[in-house]
């Protein structure tokens, strides 16, 4: 319905930098394989395997306090 904001993003170069272009090894084509490769590895960190939900440790957390309480009652 309302248009959303975006994060901005930078592609910020520094002004003056003592690296020389041919030292560091990266031409342009280097250097976006190099992004896509680390955007590649990032975005697999993310994933979880075999997490559990925050929900579900809650509900768990509450019906074991009501079972605690159920035969404590009952036992005492």
């Amino acid at each position: 319905m309302f248009k959303q904001r975006k994060h901005r993003t930078f592609n910020y170069k520094p002004r003056f930098t003592k690296i020389n272009e041919g030292d560091s090894g990266l031409d342009a084509s280097g250097k976006s394989d190099f992004v896509s490769k680390w955007k590649e590895a990032q975005s697999g960190k993310r994933k979880l395997k075999g997490g559990v939900k925050l929900t579900t440790l809650i509900l768990v957390l509450v019906l074991l306090l009501i079972c605690m309480y159920l035969l404590e009652k009952r036992y005492l």
